[in-house]
């Protein structure tokens, strides 16, 4: 069976990396002078708190070609395929790692680089995606041709609560030359061709929850998908959210909970509420 992996940027449910078999390639998070390793040194429990203790701006560190070859060698032996699903390339440079290391190690693992045009949520939904598939009979190459498609139908729409973590991070396009008018606005976000965009400013927190909301529904409409609430320390406010999707949505097939990942909250910040609504074709099964 083939090795699906991702990076630290996935977001999934809790059992999701053991049932489906996913692997992870850890990222860094960096505060001063001192960094951290995703999943050893921090986790969603203690990473604000190392925000406000060290008083520093979070930043990711990407891994390196060479510990990404080490990665595929720990998890994949010589002759086996990895199909490897990450962040958008035009937010990281975590891909362009990975495809300096596919390029190296091609010897010894067939490794498939896939860029997912998104992010967190999305990643999750799409490694399931593609362990489902691989149980069915599927090539890597007919996989990768399926999640294409379902790319360039992705949904994915923030609201930031507090801008000061995206304007440091330099990620959310223009925050930087209107930062200082937007400190109190709730901005909307929206990922457009891999790239994160402010659609909105809103003035009041419910108002932009209740923009998030109407923006799903506008995209997602009446087609058949999977819905999932993301949050960044904001389970009751992604639990109401789960509540009004259920009601905008009856048909849906899904809706999961995830707490966002820390290279992405990092990113957002605390109060983060995002939706990803990953659409279903079915006729290509």
């Amino acid at each position: 069976m083939i090795k699906i992996v991702t990076d630290g940027s996935a977001d999934m449910p809790e059992g999701w990396e053991e049932k489906y078999d996913i692997k992870i390639i850890p990222l860094s998070i960096v505060m001063g002078d001192q960094t951290y390793l995703q999943f050893r040194d921090v986790t969603s429990k203690n990473f604000y708190q190392l925000v406000r203790e060290k008083r520093f701006p979070p930043k990711t560190s990407l891994p390196s070609p060479y510990q990404i070859m080490e990665f595929y060698r720990s998890i994949a032996q010589k002759g086996e395929e990895v199909l490897s699903i990450h962040l958008a390339s035009k937010l990281s440079g975590t891909f362009a790692a990975v495809k300096q290391a596919a390029d190296e190690i091609a010897g010894e693992i067939k490794v498939y680089p896939f860029d997912s045009g998104a992010g967190s949520a999305a990643l999750g939904f799409m490694c399931r995606e593609a362990r489902l598939l691989s149980q069915k009979g599927w090539e890597i190459p007919k996989i990768i041709q399926h999640l294409e498609g379902v790319r360039d139908r992705l949904t994915v729409i923030f609201t930031l609560e507090n801008l000061e973590f995206a304007y440091l991070s330099g990620r959310i396009n223009k925050l930087q030359t209107a930062l200082s008018s937007l400190l109190r606005i709730n901005p909307i976000i929206v990922l457009r061709e891999g790239l994160l965009n402010m659609s909105e400013k809103v003035r009041t927190r419910q108002r932009a929850l209740d923009r998030v909301l109407e923006q799903v529904q506008q995209r997602v409409g009446d087609k058949m998908a999977t819905l999932a609430v993301v949050h960044a320390a904001a389970p009751e406010a992604a639990q109401a959210m789960v509540e009004r999707l259920r009601k905008v949505f009856p048909q849906i097939r899904e809706i999961v909970v995830t707490e966002l990942s820390i290279p992405v909250a990092a990113h957002l910040g605390p109060g983060t509420i995002g939706i990803v609504a990953y659409p279903e074709d079915r006729e290509e099964e």
